[in-house]
């Protein structure tokens, strides 16, 4: 399906475009700290709103 040039190129892209994610992460962190510290809790809101929606989902089809 792909040729080996695409699935090397596909490789090292997708390793270097982590790292790259994860050393911009760091740079940030003390940014992400101040400007968004209550974002964890809007994080499990979310998913704990779509685990209810699944629950009654499940609940009404039986």
């Amino acid at each position: 399906m792909f040729s080996t040039g695409q699935l090397i190129f596909a490789g090292l892209f997708l390793i270097s475009f982590i790292i790259i994610i994860i050393f911009s992460y760091r740079k940030d962190t003390k940014l992400h700290k101040k400007y968004y510290k209550g974002s964890l809790f809007v994080l499990i809101g979310f998913i704990l709103f779509i685990v209810l929606l699944f629950f009654i989902k499940t609940k009404l089809n039986h």
